[in-house]
């Protein structure tokens, strides 16, 4: 979920990437003496984090010319710079975490929530060092995290299913990139971070364990497409053409995994292999799959985020979090 993910990494590389990555696919030409079709432009903003890979996917075998979108593809670095972006009316679309786009959506920017794209599983963690083999554990120990991010996210709600709170560890602020680093030099006994930091943590030191992974509450740490409202109402077929792309490119991705996870591991500046701990931690979620969580299950899921995004000063209130989603554009 970026938003923060992998920006240590990446940062200095992903800038190299963008002018490629962005540079839409030539539609094909049209036969001798007929009109080619009208493309309809969509700008969406996006960062390097794989979440949002399939986008890349689509970019790179023309899935958006097939469904009528001319797409451009704008990446950020940072949260605050797609956040702002967004806000102003500059996109049409954007994919964020999902603690973002209820932030944005409790400060007034009118959007809807038509996608979930992906949810980590073991791609964000608290890891421990020996003798801390509970959350219970953390009591008194200092912990590294990045305040306001997904790792914020994952400790606090962590901290709540055992009766805890932040009041019950030291708290260490850092960047989630840093947080592992600090782990291994032994400055820290508990660091909460993603891949690749995780596995790289874990391969310094044998006695660094996984303590508690985002997969102990699917959906909590996840992404989402939010696009204007005002979008849906005056491009309703754009909107319903997007979730088709991505259906396709969720196809392509199934179908030829090698390749899918080498179009996406280009466009966020890394290689499969450095990447793979990431995509073993990482769930992505068809069309189908959107059908019934956007309906079902993800309303409790945004319910939890909400909750503690609250508790850590995200947001001042939960806002009509039924208003925020809308699963009518993913078609039958």
């Amino acid at each position: 979920m970026l938003h923060n993910r992998m920006f240590g990494l990446i940062v200095m590389i992903a800038a190299l990437v963008v002018l490629s990555a962005c540079a839409p696919v030539a539609p094909a030409a049209a036969p001798s003496g007929e009109s080619a079709p009208a493309l309809t432009p969509v700008r969406i903003g996006t960062q390097p984090w794989i979440g949002y890979g399939p986008w890349w996917i689509a970019q790179d075998q023309g899935m958006f010319e097939k469904h009528g979108l001319q797409a451009e593809l704008i990446d950020f670095v940072q949260d605050t710079e797609v956040n702002a972006a967004f806000a102003a009316g500059e996109m049409d679309a954007a994919n964020l975490a999902t603690h973002t786009a209820i932030k944005l959506f409790a400060n007034g920017v009118d959007l809807r929530v038509v996608l979930l794209e992906d949810a980590s599983y073991e791609a964000d963690a608290i890891i421990a060092g020996a003798g801390i083999d509970s959350i219970a554990d953390l009591a008194g120990k200092t912990v590294a995290y990045e305040e306001g991010s997904t790792s914020d996210l994952l400790l606090n709600y962590a901290l709540a299913e055992n009766g805890m709170s932040l009041a019950d560890v030291t708290t260490a602020p850092m960047p989630a990139s840093d947080a592992g680093a600090t782990m291994i030099a032994g400055q820290v006994e508990v660091a909460v971070t993603y891949e690749p930091y995780i596995a790289a943590a874990i391969a310094a030191n044998p006695e660094i364990k996984l303590l508690y992974t985002a997969g102990e509450r699917p959906g909590l740490i996840s992404d989402v497409l939010a696009v204007p409202a005002k979008f849906l109402d005056e491009q309703p077929d754009a909107a319903r053409a997007l979730m088709q792309v991505w259906g396709d490119a969720m196809t392509f991705y199934n179908e030829n995994p090698d390749e899918a996870k080498a179009i996406i591991s280009a466009a966020v500046g890394s290689s499969p292999e450095e990447l793979q701990t990431a995509f073993d931690g990482v769930r992505f979620f068809d069309l189908a799959q959107n059908q019934e969580q956007l309906t079902g299950e993800f309303a409790g899921t945004i319910s939890d985020v909400a909750d503690v995004s609250l508790s850590i000063g995200l947001i001042d209130e939960i806002p009509d979090l039924s208003a925020m989603v809308d699963a009518s554009f993913l078609g039958e």
